[in-house]
């Protein structure tokens, strides 16, 4: 089970080597992949998001969970923003991951990496 970095996602868009070698390879599965609801404001916010990457971004989203920014996620982003000093993005997408008990798959282990019991997966 995985939870997804919003630059996951950006970079399987942009037919990043690594990336498409990861997540094709894990769309094929049939296994909960999830992501924060603030990956898709953020996907959605994206400068310059042309018709077509806009296509691309719903067709990913319907193959996975988006799961809310609740109470419960809310406050562990807080004390995962709080902790680690983490951005309010990046805490909330940690969160969703420790959440859901999945491994968060990123290119932004440098940030990602401090945060206790957070199995991360660089793409």
């Amino acid at each position: 089970m995985y939870t997804l970095d919003t630059n996951a996602i950006i970079y399987y868009l942009k037919d990043d080597s690594d990336a498409v070698l990861i997540l094709r390879d894990i769309f094929i599965k049939d296994i909960p992949i999830y992501i924060s609801s603030l990956t898709e404001v953020e996907l959605f916010a994206f400068p310059n998001l042309s018709s077509d990457e806009e296509e691309q971004i719903e067709e990913i989203l319907q193959t996975i969970s988006i799961i809310p920014l609740d109470s419960r996620i809310a406050r562990i982003a807080g004390f995962l923003r709080r902790t680690y000093r983490l951005k309010t993005g990046d805490s909330a997408i940690a969160a969703t991951a420790l959440f859901t008990r999945t491994t968060l798959i990123t290119r932004n282990v440098k940030d990602f990496r401090k945060v206790n019991d957070l199995s991360i997966l660089h793409i």
